[in-house]
């Protein structure tokens, strides 16, 4: 679910909870007995798209210490401040020890579910697709883009390995459009993709008659686009690129009226604002 298997996840997790508790959880185990057993609730303090309620529920498996939570609100799950998403009860310890792992998790990955779903909305209806970039957490990477899926978003590449994107500085090292993708042509695995980025209409025809299939159109201006839409004619993938995450969802919108195929988002995963999620105890025992 989270691109790790059952072990990787527990091993992140476990170095994730390590991190946190360091030598000892000293303020929870000065002021409440060993015993003690609790009653939360986690409350979205926004409005926003769920996501990681999983992840939370197998850091308090690892804390250990009879946790049990109760999830009301699951991944792709629409939330407004207010609404109870979880209750948890079990041994204060334990809660409080694996309490700030799992929130900040699902509050990261749920900001990025929701600023997803905010930019999906915004092109519905037509032809565009919105997009994650690798410009992700390093070691979250596969989490953040599980959290775009679950806004309804597409992933670019995971990672370099996943296609050929010849960018500018590939470009210039290369010697160009036309040299960078016939040497990716000869030494490519022949079942990867050829993505070029572009800047200008006369780069746009040069990776055209390159044979690239996906053109991306890095920075242009929307009426740019268009007429880079209108030149490509279908004959590869539309990839528009470059500070969309700047861009309100009317201004999205008309990147998506263009024609282009995808609307990639670097921002999605590279500076999202996190949910706004707290766990408030109602009782102890």
């Amino acid at each position: 679910m989270y691109g790790f298997s059952t072990a990787g996840l527990d091993d992140f997790l476990k170095r994730a909870i390590d991190e946190d508790i360091g030598t000892g959880d000293i303020t929870t185990n000065a002021t409440i007995p060993q015993n003690k057993r609790v009653f939360g609730r986690y409350i979205a303090k926004d409005t926003g798209v769920i996501c990681g309620m999983d992840i939370v529920a197998r850091v308090f498996d690892i804390v250990g210490g009879d946790v049990v939570l109760e999830v009301f609100m699951h991944d792709g799950d629409e939330v407004k401040k207010g609404d109870v998403i979880a209750e948890v009860r079990g041994n204060a310890h334990s809660v409080l020890t694996g309490e700030r792992v799992g929130l900040n998790l699902l509050q990261h990955l749920s900001g990025i579910a929701t600023r997803t779903r905010l930019a999906v909305d915004a092109v519905s209806g037509t032809s565009a697709r919105i997009a994650d970039t690798r410009k992700a957490t390093p070691g979250l990477r596969a989490m953040e883009k599980y959290a775009v899926r679950v806004g309804g978003g597409s992933n670019h590449r995971f990672n370099l390995a996943d296609g050929v994107l010849i960018k500018d500085n590939h470009i210039v090292a290369a010697g160009g459009i036309t040299a960078a993708v016939t040497a990716a042509r000869e030494n490519a695995p022949h079942t990867l993709k050829i993505e070029v980025e572009t800047e200008t209409i006369d780069q746009v025809n040069e990776a055209l008659s390159a044979g690239a299939d996906i053109i991306m159109l890095d920075n242009m201006s929307v009426e740019m686009m268009a007429q880079a839409v209108k030149v490509i004619d279908g004959r590869a993938v539309v990839e528009a690129s470059g500070n969309m995450g700047d861009r309100d969802a009317a201004s999205l919108r008309t990147v998506a009226d263009t024609g282009v195929d995808i609307i990639s988002i670097g921002a999605l995963t590279n500076y999202v604002k996190p949910l706004d999620i707290s766990l408030k105890f109602s009782f102890i025992d």
